[in-house]
């Protein structure tokens, strides 16, 4: 089944189109293909070997910046969202004493079962 690739979540063209990732940056126009012969020179290859490293350290830290960017108000928004569900519901959550005090009836239970069972056998 054929599915356009900017509406599946998984494929660049949706984390492109929807922001996800850095897309627009002038450190990937060195990855661009070209298909033209080139002359070489020894000196122009060593600089540009030491270029290539300077901006694949510039590209981390802008996609860094870019992320945490992004991802500013995420613990806000989480911390509210937790907030609102407890809030919400309430009545799931027991209160300490409410636990305690069931354990030490279900002990009791215990002891009670097991004291039947001893009276049963013998």
């Amino acid at each position: 089944m054929k599915r356009n690739p900017r509406k599946v979540a998984w494929t660049k063209a949706y984390r492109h189109g929807h922001g996800k990732e850095l897309s627009e940056d002038t450190t990937f126009e060195m990855e661009r293909k070209r298909n033209r012969p080139e002359k070489y020179n020894r000196l122009l290859v060593q600089k540009s070997v030491k270029a290539m490293k300077k901006i694949l350290d510039i590209r981390k830290a802008r996609q860094d910046r870019f992320y945490e960017n992004r991802m500013k108000g995420k613990k806000s928004k989480d911390l509210a969202e937790a907030k609102r569900v407890l809030k919400d519901e309430l009545h799931l959550v027991r209160p300490m004493e409410a636990q305690k005090r069931d354990a030490a009836e279900m002990e009791k239970l215990k002891v009670a079962v097991d004291t039947a069972t001893q009276d049963m056998e013998a």
